[in-house]
């Protein structure tokens, strides 16, 4: 399962976003925001991460204006591993090599085909391990 959620700057693009997702035939829980509404991307950024420590959900996808914010408030809590992606080839190399938990994307500074894309990379890609873990353990001292 996968753990969706944005702010008020990401809405939209969650919105599509989980569209695609039901067209992969994604299981994905959405912990809001649900409008456009202004909201703080931290109580939203803990909440899905919460779900993937828990075991709830094994991944996530956060959207904010420029998954900046978001990503900094994911990477604050112990075991995640947020990637801020721009591009498919950094979406599927941070789950290839990083061993992402969480993407991070920007709704404001990605066009929503790019993002979608960017989805996609991410999902399908697997973390290679090897010499990659080796330094994802190092994150963890």
């Amino acid at each position: 399962m996968i753990a969706i959620g944005c702010d008020h700057g990401g809405f939209n693009l969650k919105c599509a976003i989980m569209k695609k997702l039901d067209e992969m035939g994604e299981n994905y829980k959405d912990f809001g925001t649900y409008s456009a509404d202004s909201c703080d991307y931290p109580d939203i950024a803990k909440k899905a991460c919460a779900a993937i420590i828990s075991g709830e959900c094994e991944k996530g996808i956060l959207i904010c204006g420029t998954g900046i914010g978001m990503s900094m408030a994911a990477n604050k809590i112990h075991g995640i591993r947020a990637a801020h992606v721009t591009d498919t080839f950094s979406a599927r190399v941070t789950k290839e090599h990083n061993d992402a938990n969480v993407i991070c994307l920007g709704e404001r500074i990605t066009g929503v085909e790019v993002a979608l894309e960017c989805v996609e990379a991410y999902l399908k890609a697997e973390f290679l391990g090897g010499r990659h873990k080796i330094r994802i353990d190092k994150l963890e001292d």
